[in-house]
């Protein structure tokens, strides 16, 4: 991750990161139906990060378990909660490296956690 993001200011904004990283949502919607599909572009070793992430937190994480319960029920299914899911830890990871650019550094209480 750190190399995707390596020359400080690279990304103008999260979107520009999670489309790079090839989380961001594309529309996918035809008639009457709404809804996006993931992103088959971007950088692939980084979205293999972030999957894994994913993979893990949905495993052993309790928060992100509910957060996926809840996406389950407002009607995604399991693919598009997941992939609602690698867009926040993206976001996530973006005010991370963000922060860390400004101060130089992040401790390990600063990180923000999702819900």
């Amino acid at each position: 991750m750190l190399v995707s993001w390596s020359p400080p200011g690279r990304f103008r904004s999260e979107a520009a990161f999670a489309c790079f990283a090839g989380v961001s949502p594309i529309p996918a919607s035809s008639g009457l139906t709404n809804r996006h599909r993931i992103n088959r572009s971007g950088d692939r070793q980084l979205n293999r990060a972030l999957h894994t992430i994913t993979l893990i937190r949905m495993r052993l994480d309790p928060a992100t378990n509910t957060y996926v319960a809840r996406k389950v029920a407002e009607g995604k299914t399991s693919r598009d909660a997941q992939r609602c899911l690698k867009r926040a830890i993206c976001r996530q990871l973006f005010k991370i490296l963000e922060h860390s650019n400004r101060d130089g550094g992040a401790s390990r209480k600063d990180l923000p956690q999702v819900a």
